[in-house]
């Protein structure tokens, strides 16, 4: 009998027919399978919980407290929708009614405390997956599988006081959640856990980051040593491109781990960046899938796929909506730490530098930052360093990185002349490249307007289309 943990999307989740249809279908995995389930708040929850806790800075109470009303009335009718049995749902009702007690009455008192911390604002987004769980669990014991909702706390899940972006305490975690999730087990019910909380060594909730439900499943499953961990979401898998831009876009069979992360920070699933890191030393099989279309296996991760299908190239993937800064100065030439104290100067203000070129004389930089965060990124470089080390400060807008992603091109000669051919055949200007020591990627820069073209001239050059 295998160990699954099997993790849902809010979008998976977000009616009742979905919630019944998820139930149904891990009623039967249950039967030959342990499973532990791991699930996100419902669609758009978590979005709605983050303008309460602005509501709440800005002291609006009546606007807070009407949308969190919403959400629990929301929640209030698929408790109905998706429980018959009197005993449940009236357990599953009184659940939602102690937690919507629990909301109005954080609303006052941080309302009356006049601000809204970090740690308070984990406190109010941690509502959305408790909610879930307890309509889940709940569908689940109606169906007639007995489950048991668990905070991601109260499976266990302990991490640093980094509130927002909080790192679990793998050692203690693991002794916590093995010792919970198993006592579960031994009692016969399914463990329905909610991703992207759990607490710090003070008791105190705390959140994984957004997309940290994947990261719940993934802490989870190298906790429990289990046989595979499922990603189940609105698509069938990894593909080779956007298929709303490509319309020959494949679902990728199998990729490495490697790989796969490279795709989730390139935009091909709304992964948390750190989602693999739990299961790395352990090599534990992935698989990411849709929860509808559940006769498709979804995309394999593994530690080393087969050399059989080591393509040269296995996706191209972007991030739209970047900024491009050219950063230049003659007294940078040969100037040791020049790098360091911009990059230095980047950090301080907060901004994460997603590609850095730097040309052979020395004389410039450049660096590619978020739209959002670019004013933010010359401001303070002007602030800091101009007149310095710094002479002038270049800046375009609206651009887009282009990454071709896969094992395959390392030590493979002739890729990057086929993209520039590529681009130079769809008329397509390159403003800037690079490819790191591993050559598991080559990403560069065009301009927004030119993405789609781009990404369907690449996928078209590497036959991606005909992949499997």
């Amino acid at each position: 009998m295998q160990l699954l943990v099997i993790k849902y999307d809010g979008a998976s989740i977000s009616s009742a027919g979905d919630i019944c249809s998820v139930s149904a279908y891990l009623t039967e995995m249950s039967k030959t399978n342990r499973t532990v389930v791991v699930c996100s708040a419902i669609d758009r929850v978590t979005d709605s919980l983050m303008d309460i806790a602005d509501y709440i800075r800005r002291g609006k109470k009546d606007a807070a407290k009407r949308l969190a009303a919403s959400i629990i009335n929301r929640h209030r009718r698929l408790a109905r929708q998706t429980t018959k049995q009197p005993t449940t749902q009236k357990r599953l009702l009184g659940a939602i009614e102690s937690d919507s007690a629990e909301l109005l009455a954080l609303i006052d008192g941080m309302i009356l405390l006049g601000e809204m911390t970090p740690g308070m604002k984990d406190y109010i987004l941690s509502f959305g997956e408790r909610l879930s769980t307890k309509l889940l669990a709940g569908a689940l014991t109606d169906a007639g599988r007995r489950a048991v909702a668990l905070t991601g706390s109260e499976a266990g899940i302990i991490t640093d006081s980094e509130f927002g972006e909080a790192k679990p305490l793998m050692d203690t975690t693991r002794l916590r959640v093995a010792e919970k999730v198993g006592a579960i087990f031994l009692d016969g019910a399914i463990p329905v856990v909610g991703g992207f909380v759990g607490s710090d060594q003070h008791g105190r909730l705390t959140t994984l980051g957004r997309g940290g439900s994947d990261y719940t499943a993934t802490i989870i499953g190298s906790c429990m040593r289990a046989d595979e961990i499922w990603l189940m979401g609105s698509v069938d898998g990894l593909f080779t491109a956007d298929p709303k831009v490509t319309r020959d876009a494949k679902t990728l069979v199998h990729v490495s781990y490697v790989e796969a992360i490279e795709m989730a920070l390139f935009g091909a699933k709304q992964i948390h960046p750190r989602t693999f890191e739990p299961v790395l030393s352990k090599e534990i099989t992935m698989r990411i899938r849709s929860a509808k279309n559940t006769d498709n296996k979804g995309t394999l991760v593994t530690a080393s796929p087969p050399l059989a299908i080591r393509n040269t190239v296995k996706c191209v993937s972007r991030i739209q909506n970047s900024g491009l800064i050219d950063i230049r100065g003659g007294s940078m030439v040969g100037m040791p730490g020049t790098a360091a104290k911009i990059f230095a100067t980047l950090a301080a203000a907060g901004i994460n530098v997603m590609m850095i070129s730097q040309n052979p004389s020395e004389s410039s930089i450049t660096i590619v930052v978020k739209d959002a965060d670019l004013d933010r990124a010359v401001n303070a470089l002007e602030m800091k360093l101009l007149g310095q080390i710094i002479k002038k400060i270049d800046v375009t807008i609206n651009m887009t990185i282009i990454a071709l992603i896969g094992l395959g091109m390392r030590g493979t000669a002739g890729v990057a002349s086929k993209v520039f051919t590529a681009m130079g055949a769809a008329g397509i200007n390159v403003a800037m490249i690079t490819q790191g020591s591993s050559e598991l990627n080559l990403a560069f820069v065009v301009r927004n307007i030119d993405a789609d073209t781009a990404i369907r001239a690449l996928h078209d050059a590497f036959d991606l289309g005909r992949i499997n």
